[in-house]
């Protein structure tokens, strides 16, 4: 299978900061490019559940999603409660319940390279698994502390200041309100802005996992002097979450293009949901750890080892 060109663009980011190189992208320009592939996905995503309908297959979707996201904090936080302290291990916990947008994107532009169909509304799947992480690791949190008595003291935000962070953050909204708008526009609307949302996507993409790539590589030196295990988790963790994912996506009959993003939600890790949510409601937890294992290892590991693995998995599952 060829590698998709926004991946090699990702490795091309990373090696150049890796080497020291002076090749930068924009603080503002990838704050725009991420907006952009963010509305562009959403949109796409609510044309498409608008042409197919929310079907069975659909609503099984949603609810594998919701499930893993609302059940994979529990197993993260219980397996990293003692290596890294409850805060630390909570906000952990939701990042790998939450999904990364970029993972999907990039995903969702190798099916398509391979002419795999999805249904639009893995769309509504990847916005519906970002928040119930972060609420469930909060719940996590509060429970451990209520067992330790010598944290009682610890800064506790209000559940209205969680609540909105979790469901009403920049990303999440622009995501959700997109899909909404290409729910009620049609086809009428696609067709006004396809040069943007479609024969654009992969250049912008490509722009964007280059700046993922020297940040990536950027972040994995101070990461590292934290400890190989962490290493360890952030690579052992993704696998074995798409495996259940595609256990349930098996089970449930879904087509094989829905249970290859499925998995790909799965194993992904959010930095960009999570860390805007956990520095107001887990303050005490040490970003480099959390956003270091998402961003500077198992974001390079889906990007260039995960998906193709998991697309193999499922191909062979699915008879294909």
């Amino acid at each position: 299978m060829s590698i998709s060109p926004p991946v090699l663009f990702f490795v091309l980011g990373a090696v150049a900061a890796l080497v020291r190189s002076d090749l930068r992208v924009p603080r503002q320009v990838t704050k725009l490019l991420s907006l952009y592939l963010l509305w562009a996905i959403g949109f796409t995503g609510g044309v498409k559940i608008a042409a197919s309908g929310f079907d069975r297959d659909a609503m099984v979707a949603v609810l594998i999603g919701i499930g893993l996201s609302a059940t994979m904090p529990l197993a993260v936080f219980a397996l990293l409660r003692r290596r890294l302290g409850v805060h630390d291990a909570a906000a952990t916990a939701a990042t790998y319940g939450s999904v990364s947008a970029v993972t999907f994107l990039t995903a969702s532009s190798i099916l398509e390279d391979a002419g795999i169909s999805y249904g639009g509304h893995m769309v509504a799947v990847m916005a519906l698994m970002e928040s119930p992480a972060i609420v469930v690791s909060i719940l996590l949190l509060r429970k451990a502390q209520e067992q330790d008595a010598t944290d009682t003291a610890a800064p506790r935000a209000s559940w209205g200041t969680i609540l909105h962070e979790a469901f009403l953050n920049g990303p999440v909204l622009l995501l959700l309100g997109s899909l909404v708008i290409g729910l009620v526009t049609r086809e009428r609307g696609f067709e006004a802005f396809k040069p943007l949302c479609k024969d654009l996507f992969n250049g912008v993409l490509v722009f964007f996992l280059l700046d993922l790539g020297l940040l990536a590589a950027r972040r994995l030196r101070s990461f590292l002097a934290r400890g190989w295990s962490l290493v360890g988790y952030g690579l052992a963790i993704p696998p074995v979450a798409a495996a259940v994912a595609l256990a349930l996506a098996r089970a449930c009959g879904l087509p094989m293009g829905d249970a290859v993003l499925l998995a790909v939600l799965a194993s992904s890790a959010s930095y960009i949901a999570v860390p805007a949510a956990a520095r107001i409601a887990i303050p005490r937890a040490e970003p480099s750890i959390y956003i270091g294992m998402a961003l500077a290892v198992t974001f390079p590991f889906n990007v260039v080892v995960g998906i193709p693995l998991y697309l193999a998995a499922a191909r062979r599952m699915w008879g294909e």
